[in-house]
């Protein structure tokens, strides 16, 4: 895989997100939490998860929206503007993205992005999901709940919540679980 620009994927979600203050102070969270974390993968990964953590919101700025489900708009910039195919599936499906597509419609979409099942996937999921929506850090299962509570009743996020929430709360676990091992092992 060729080499990743972070520096570039930051200026991009500034770019896209600046008129948007709240996303763009968690899109920096989510970054530096995936910074914090980066340990949890791969070396030849590690700019890969920053800059996925810099690009997974993008889909919520003025230039992406399309299909108002910003995985899915996300993914679509980020592939027009040239980003390689597997930096591009893990916007497309960051934090369980798959579970609220199907119970918002956007399944089929979102299938023409693979959607990885891995350590960096997980460390992402770990960044967005201990990043609030106004910059702070928060455990995961606080984040959620105010998540579930801000979507309200008969939200997609609520509809697939029995079966996303306990997804995104097992990457988190093995996050720390890779964390503690890297740990012990050095």
């Amino acid at each position: 895989m060729r080499t990743i620009d972070v520096a570039a994927a930051r200026l991009l979600a500034q770019r896209v997100l600046l008129p948007l203050p709240r996303r763009w102070d968690h899109t920096r969270t989510v970054a530096a939490q995936a910074r914090s974390v980066a340990h949890a993968v791969d070396p030849e990964d590690r700019d890969l998860l920053h800059a996925a953590a810099w690009l997974h919101d993008i889909g919520y700025g003025p230039a992406a929206v399309d299909t108002r489900f910003h995985p899915l708009d996300g993914a679509r910039l980020a592939e027009r503007l040239g980003w390689p195919p597997r930096l591009t599936a893990l916007i497309a499906h960051h934090s369980g993205a798959l579970f609220v597509a199907r119970a918002s419609g956007w399944a089929e979409e979102l299938a023409a992005y693979p959607n990885e099942a891995s350590a960096v996937t997980d460390a992402l999921i770990y960044a967005d999901q201990t990043a609030g929506p106004d910059g702070r850090v928060l455990p995961a299962g606080l984040r959620i709940a105010r998540a579930l509570e801000r979507h309200g009743p008969g939200s997609p996020q609520q509809r697939a919540a029995a079966q996303r929430t306990p997804h995104l709360l097992a990457a988190v676990s093995r996050v720390h679980a890779r964390l503690q091992q890297r740990q012990s092992a050095a």
